[in-house]
């Protein structure tokens, strides 16, 4: 059966408050994806965009956004799954192209969040889980990563400054990160310094230091079926496996908290049964950072270590880049910031850079398969998706 390959990717600078419209907004990471991929907006059969609506003052963004990005009259769609709406959307268009209907299609994530405010963002964050059972006592996304670390931490022996540590290594390359929010450099020091902002308490035992920031940016991913992606590409990046999962809403229904996050746990039996690989085939991954306690979790639930193993990776140095597997090289949500429905596709294109060589001082040493780790809300979806050469 034909491959589906990625011909073109690209990404906005993820800013605090950018000053355009969410359609100018998604033109940046389209046109460097365009650019990427050489092509036309001729030569692209359908668009399928994704975010999180209920930052979007916009209703049924993807007409206004296609319109603008000249990606009319191809056929459009809108897609949410929360944090990993572009990661579904490239699933989507994964299939899209593997039944015939499309030859080439564009995948273009977005997020303005700073159109609310603070308190207006973490109302809708809490509006994540059930509105009948959980958002009306005030639950928001740090009180929920709070509630798996608290027993994660207990069970596994896991202390803060592990969790620091995660922190000091996103910051190490966010600061190689042009695209980043945050550039500065994060030391241990940080975290034992009283006067520091990194250890602020947030939701115990999360930190400051602990979370990513809110963003506004865009990312887009072209993909094309084999025989296109053959004539239009010189490197073409294969998709091996896409997987996806969910879990129940209600933390209520989730009766162990110390395994990590059961979607993503899922989703990556999923996308390595069907790349037909193992974790130690992967060269180079992109997981799901938005809180230290996310990261850690998801060593041990891609495989990349045993249940209760996955502090001595970062102990060790093995998620840097020159360690046994490179994590977050890019600096992960914890330094680019998280707007919300491009963060699928900033990690996609990380990997694919990666894989073409092209990632310049975070390039990882030769990789061949990489990997991609996102999850919407608090573990509710979960997307892995499984590149190669």
């Amino acid at each position: 059966m034909s491959r589906v390959g990625i011909i073109g990717v690209g990404q906005s600078k993820f800013v605090r408050a950018y000053p355009g419209s969410v359609r100018e907004l998604a033109f940046e990471g389209f046109k460097e994806a365009m650019q990427d991929a050489k092509i036309s907006v001729k030569e692209v059969n359908a668009s399928i965009i994704a975010s999180a609506p209920e930052y979007d003052k916009q209703r049924s963004p993807a007409g206004v956004i296609a319109e603008y990005l000249g990606l009319v009259p191809q056929p459009t769609c809108y897609i949410e799954t929360l944090c990993s709406s572009s990661s579904m959307a490239l699933r989507m268009a994964y299939a899209e192209i593997k039944a015939g209907l499309h030859d080439v299609v564009a995948v273009i994530g977005f997020q303005k969040m700073s159109e609310l405010s603070s308190m207006e963002t973490q109302e809708r964050m809490g509006r994540g889980g059930d509105i009948q059972w959980e958002a009306p006592f005030g639950t928001m996304m740090p009180a929920y990563y709070a509630l798996y670390a608290q027993a994660y931490m207990a069970q596994h022996g896991v202390t803060p400054d592990d969790l620091a540590m995660i922190r000091v290594k996103a910051a190490t390359y966010g600061q190689l990160n042009e695209k980043a929010v945050y550039r500065k450099a994060v030391t241990m020091e940080d975290f034992r310094d009283p006067e520091s902002r990194m250890i602020g308490p947030i939701s115990a035992p999360l930190r400051v230091g602990d979370c990513c920031a809110n963003a506004d940016g865009s990312s887009c991913v072209i993909l094309a079926s084999e025989e296109k992606a053959k004539a239009m590409c010189e490197k073409p990046v294969w998709i091996m496996g896409v997987g996806a999962a969910s879990d129940t809403v209600n933390m209520s229904g989730r009766f162990d908290l110390t395994v990590g996050l059961k979607a993503g746990i899922e989703a990556g039996k999923e996308a390595y049964k069907m790349a037909g690989v193992t974790p130690e085939d992967i060269d180079v991954a992109e997981v799901h950072d938005c809180f230290t306690i996310a990261e850690l979790m998801a060593y041990e639930n891609l495989g990349f270590a045993k249940p209760g193993e996955g502090k001595d990776l970062i102990r060790s140095c093995e998620t840097y880049k020159e360690g046994r597997i490179p994590v977050n090289v890019d600096g992960g949500l914890l330094s680019k910031g998280h707007p919300i429905g491009a963060t699928g596709g900033s990690q996609i294109r990380t990997i694919v850079l990666q894989l073409r060589g092209e990632a310049g001082d975070i390039q990882v040493k030769d990789p061949s398969i990489g990997l991609v780790h996102n999850i919407g809300g608090v573990g509710l979806y979960g997307n892995v998706t499984i590149l190669g050469r």
